[in-house]
């Protein structure tokens, strides 16, 4: 784990090893960060990323998430859960650690959907509130099942619709 300062760009670039899924070290490296905090605070991420380590903010885990699933499930599937997570869930949720996401924050998280209205003043379905609700319940369970999460706080709380 390193992080330089390139004179010639004013900016900062992070070189990091790890291993990979079969074992084999790999390194990667980034450049651009205008600060060194900056820098640093990216490598952290990504080793958080490459141990599964769910001290990972929930953005972090959707990219996880996606790499895991996206080959899983059929196309338009897929294209659906992600508007939903896109649109839905990482506004709300994306700078949060994974780890800290308190069944609280799922019950403001759910006012916020049920009482939100677009231009017409129109709100959405319960069906489609049932259907946001069990796509962020889905992202929690493979959390628990594949990468150690302790609790769903989203299947604690209940759904909503």
């Amino acid at each position: 784990m390193a992080v330089y300062k390139e004179n010639d760009t004013n900016t900062w670039r992070v070189i990091y090893r790890y291993n990979d899924w079969q074992g084999e070290r790999k390194q990667s490296s980034k450049r651009g960060f205008s600060t060194k905090r900056e820098a640093l605070a990216w490598e952290r991420e990504q080793l958080n990323k490459k141990t599964t380590n769910l001290d990972m903010t929930f953005d972090s885990f959707i990219e996880t998430y996606t790499a895991d699933m996206q080959s899983r499930i059929k196309e338009n599937t897929w294209e659906t859960k992600e508007h939903i997570i896109r649109t839905k869930l990482l506004p709300y949720f994306g700078k949060r650690k994974i780890c800290e996401i308190q069944p609280k924050e799922i019950i403001a998280w759910q006012n916020e959907m049920i009482n939100y209205k677009d231009a017409n003043g129109k709100s959405y379905s319960p069906v489609y509130l049932k259907t946001i609700h069990n796509q962020l319940s889905a992202i929690f369970n493979h959390a628990i099942k594949y990468y150690g999460l302790s609790i769903n706080p989203a299947s604690k709380v209940g759904n909503m619709g």
